[in-house]
């Protein structure tokens, strides 16, 4: 094995641009995603190591001696973040020359011969699911016989076929052994998630169609393949023994309740473990299911409300009605499951009167806490597409971040400027918090736990600051 180092880069202060992150940018609050999808492949190659700089204030003054140590080094890289990380791989290519270096993620997946052309520092392009790919490249197989590789080779830039979609999940291991061997779970923190915790993939893949979402369309595909219950179990008991301070284990499928008697099977194994778990859900899972997940320790529920407007929904085929998703969360409060909703504005069809609407609705429905974003045309969404065909996008869309690793709006329609987009994130994140119920609870919530009376008051601070700045 080639000595491998799989590196998530410095970028701007505060920015989550780990490949579990649904979009790249610095949040409300501090928040940092696991990097799983740069674990997953670090578990393959022995002897390898995995840098998160992010979230452990790592910079590239630090990085750079490491990477000296080493062969191969692969870096996960974002649509915001590429331009940075680029200047990050020049450094590493310029202190060790002989340093072949690989890109990986959505980003270049979608456009490798333009990742590849934008710095002779970037060596290759691990395409789509890169697993096994890289694996390959770290035994130090010829770069022109590895599938799902694009590569520069004397002056010309070649594409090798694609690698087959795995379709045996159980085939990849334990993400928890490299977390153990190379992160401190203490740096990762999520508004609504206790702390600390860890998340891990249970399957890849979602089967709704929704237009924005980057990584079915680029990365994960529209079949939900899935690891065993079994072994979705045996990682969750190996994860307690190594980090018994966990509070909570996440899974961060794009929709876990995609298979509904899959879901219910892996709850009745967490059950006998004692776990405190959340995942993604859509707002359709029926009553019976989350009665199932709720008493084998679910706890939370991460739901993509996105609009409160009916059209805007089928517009980015979200596959999903409001009465359906009204029923949904009217069921998960008398079992007692917290929401966590999120929300997206300046969707196809957005209009003053749809965000007013959906600020109404949000109230309406009143989840515990809510993340509010703006629609990003990510390159390779079918969104995107659209966003080029009608002349939405501001600035080529080459910007959907500000200087400072904050999401801005790349998308501007005739009767909707980009700005009033973005000024309408913090007319919602104030007019839902800021009511008297809504102060009320989480007043209560931390009159009951001083643990959680120090984070809220923190993470306070750090949300006022993020309005200020932006």
């Amino acid at each position: 094995m080639l000595k491998t180092l799989f590196l998530h880069p410095p970028s701007f202060e505060g920015f989550d641009g780990g490949a579990g992150a649904r979009y790249q940018a610095k949040r409300e609050i501090r928040s940092f995603w696991y990097p799983t999808w740069l674990a997953q492949p670090a578990a393959l190659v022995a002897g390898s190591r995995l840098i998160d700089a992010p979230p452990a204030d790592i910079t590239l003054e630090q990085v750079l001696p490491v990477a000296k140590e080493h062969e191969l080094c692969v870096l996960h890289t974002s649509t915001p973040s590429f331009r940075s990380d680029v200047k990050v791989a020049e450094a590493l290519k310029d202190m060790n020359p002989r340093l072949v270096i690989g890109f990986v993620g959505a980003h270049v997946a979608v456009a490798p011969e333009a990742a590849l052309r934008s710095s002779e520092a970037i060596d290759f392009v691990g395409r789509n699911e890169f697993d096994f790919t890289i694996r390959e490249v770290a035994e130090g197989r010829p770069l022109a016989a590895v599938d799902g590789l694009s590569y520069r080779s004397e002056g010309r830039i070649a594409h090798n076929p694609e690698r087959a979609i795995l379709e045996d999940m159980d085939r990849l291991p334990f993400v928890v052994d490299v977390y153990r061997r190379d992160l401190r779970v203490e740096d990762y923190f999520i508004g609504y998630l206790l702390h600390p915790y860890v998340s891990l993939y249970t399957g890849r893949g979602c089967r709704s169609k929704c237009t924005f979402c980057l990584w079915p369309q680029t990365v994960g595909g529209h079949r939900y393949r899935t690891r065993s219950p079994e072994h979705v179990a045996d990682e969750i008991a190996l994860a307690r023994q190594y980090f018994p301070q966990v509070k909570e284990y996440f899974f961060d499928d794009d929709t876990f309740t995609d298979d509904l008697p899959r879901a219910e099977a892996i709850a009745r194994k967490l059950g006998p473990l004692g776990v405190t778990w959340s995942c993604n859900a859509k707002a359709n899972v029926p009553y019976e299911t989350l009665k199932v997940m709720r008493d084998n320790g679910l706890r939370l529920l991460l739901v993509g409300y996105e609009s409160g407007n009916q059209q805007i929904l089928n517009n980015i085929k979200k596959g999903i009605r409001l009465d359906i998703a009204r029923k949904f969360t009217r069921d998960c409060r008398e079992l007692g499951i917290t929401i966590h909703g999120t929300f997206i504005l300046g969707l196809p069809g957005e209009t003053r009167e749809t965000i007013e609407e959906t600020i109404r609705y949000a109230a309406e429905i009143n989840p515990h806490t809510i993340q509010v974003s703006i629609a990003a045309p990510y390159p390779g969404t079918h969104m995107h597409r659209q966003a080029v065909e009608n002349g939405w996008l501001q600035n080529g869309g080459k910007e959907l971040v500000n200087d400072h690793g904050v999401q801005i709006s790349a998308l501007s329609y005739a009767h909707l400027p980009h700005t009033e987009i973005f000024d309408s994130v913090e007319t919602f994140y104030k007019r839902f918090y800021f009511r008297p119920g809504k102060v009320a609870a989480l007043v209560s919530e931390m009159l009951r736990s001083p643990q959680m009376m120090a984070r809220r008051l923190r993470e306070g601070v750090e949300f006022f600051r993020f309005l200020s700045h932006r």
